[in-house]
């Protein structure tokens, strides 16, 4: 068993925390963006460093995959996000060798992202987005305590070439078609 699913009862303390509150009602995830738009520029600080990741930083330099995922503490994962990340840390060096750059976005405090980032050893940029600012502001939606996972794939250019939103029938865009989605972002 792996450590994301061995939970005692200390492990739940810092659940009910605000964010947990502020993301409790369900809220559905709203496409408030058309391929070929430019998204909206951010700014959030990294897991485990000192600096903070501007989006805009990497226009006319490499496609961007935003992988926003849904994790409630650094011991509690989504059982729908925790196959996901470990699939994207594991597919990690094919986009790179695709021209790349995968940026994983949580919730999480950066003690506790800091921890997941160890856990789970995710080699690609954690940015941390605990008061979900840039969850709200992409439309992912929320539910019991956190917001939902999507993913979104912006070209060179900056543009989306790519969005998933969460459903239950598709919880999760796949590392296999987020590396599909990077491939026609290079043509």
């Amino acid at each position: 068993m792996t450590a994301a699913f061995k939970l005692t009862s200390m492990d739940f303390r810092g659940v009910i925390s605000q964010r947990f509150a502020r993301n409790f009602l369900p809220l559905p995830a709203l496409t408030k963006f058309q391929i070929g738009q430019t998204l909206p520029d951010f700014e959030l600080p990294v897991a485990g460093q000192r600096a903070s990741i501007k989006l805009s930083n990497y226009h006319h330099k490499q496609v961007i995959v935003l992988v926003f995922t849904r994790i409630f503490t650094e011991k509690q994962y989504c059982p729908f996000c925790y196959p996901h990340i470990l699939s994207m840390v594991e597919t990690y060096g094919q986009f790179e060798k695709m021209g790349a750059e995968v940026l994983m976005i949580t919730s999480t405090d950066m003690r506790q992202s800091k921890a997941i980032q160890r856990d789970l050893n995710v080699t690609m940029p954690l940015l941390v987005d605990p008061d979900c600012k840039i969850f709200r502001q992409y439309g992912t939606g929320q539910a019991l305590g956190a917001p939902l996972p999507a993913q979104f794939v912006i070209d060179r250019s900056g543009k989306l070439t790519f969005q998933h939103l969460f459903s239950f029938a598709h919880t999760n865009a796949s590392s296999e078609r987020l590396l599909w989605a990077v491939h026609n972002a290079n043509r």
